[in-house]
């Protein structure tokens, strides 16, 4: 079942304590222009972690790199713009600690996926708790790994936990009915329900590409389903570590 926008961008919004602590012993949100997650951790307990996203973490901690889903996944992960691995992080002790942040600037938000799977784009997916399954899907046409905001792969998370994601800038919600389509600009697609459609449709000729700063092509969203913009171009992964020494 389909939720209303604002309960949709409420129920992301919304920091999901009860579940988060099913899997970890606490979370904490902090900052206001970039926000970061502190996660708690009882012994044995673990979670993945977006390339980049882990800003600090206690001895207590041991991580390693993983493709999730395994050899069979690697290509598409390699695709989507999200690297080959993840890492996944293990507490050897009560109370370990790590924390968590986007490296740009905007909102983190929280998904129970009790509620429905959902598809995130490059640099929106920063981490889960429980037993998520982090898998490849892709556009329904081609052109969008060429000249769609989105890409042809992107990351479709499901199972049983949640899941953190980011937004550059505010979230914006928006309810597609079946069929109903909509056209977003390119950077500016953060995360969206599993049964959303994707791919990419042409806005005009040169004239609008050089004059309207748009490019060529805008992704195009069909529903039914629920979709949430982000208010500022997100810096893709692989760019934003073109500055790091």
């Amino acid at each position: 079942m389909t939720e209303e926008p604002s309960s949709a961008l409420a129920a992301l919004i919304r920091l999901d304590r009860e579940q988060i602590t099913r899997y970890c012993r606490s979370v904490e949100v902090q900052g206001a222009i970039a926000e970061t997650v502190t996660l708690r951790f009882s012994r044995g307990q673990t979670a993945w972690c977006a390339r980049g996203s882990l800003l600090a973490y206690s001895p207590e901690i041991e991580w390693a790199l993983r493709i999730p889903g395994g050899a069979a996944k690697a290509v598409g992960r390699m695709l989507s713009g999200e690297g080959l691995s993840l890492t996944h992080v293990t507490s050897l002790r009560d109370d370990a600690w790590i924390t968590l942040a986007a490296n740009q600037p905007g909102r983190l938000a929280t998904w129970d996926l009790s509620r429905g799977p959902i598809v995130c784009t490059a640099g929106s997916f920063v981490g889960a708790v429980g037993d998520v399954d982090i898998d490849m899907t892709m556009a329904r046409s081609a052109g969008a790994m060429l000249f769609g905001g989105a890409g042809l792969f992107l990351q479709r998370l499901s199972g049983r936990g949640v899941a953190f994601v980011h937004g550059a800038g505010d979230f914006i919600a928006h309810e597609l009915g079946p069929g109903e389509k909509m056209l977003v600009s390119t950077g500016n697609l953060a995360v969206f329900s599993g049964e959303v459609r994707y791919g990419v449709r042409g806005v005009g000729g040169c004239w609008k590409s050089l004059v309207g700063g748009e490019g060529l092509f805008m992704t195009e969203l069909e529903g039914p389903g629920w979709v949430m913009l982000q208010s500022l171009k997100k810096t893709p992964p692989a760019a934003q570590g073109k500055g790091k020494r």
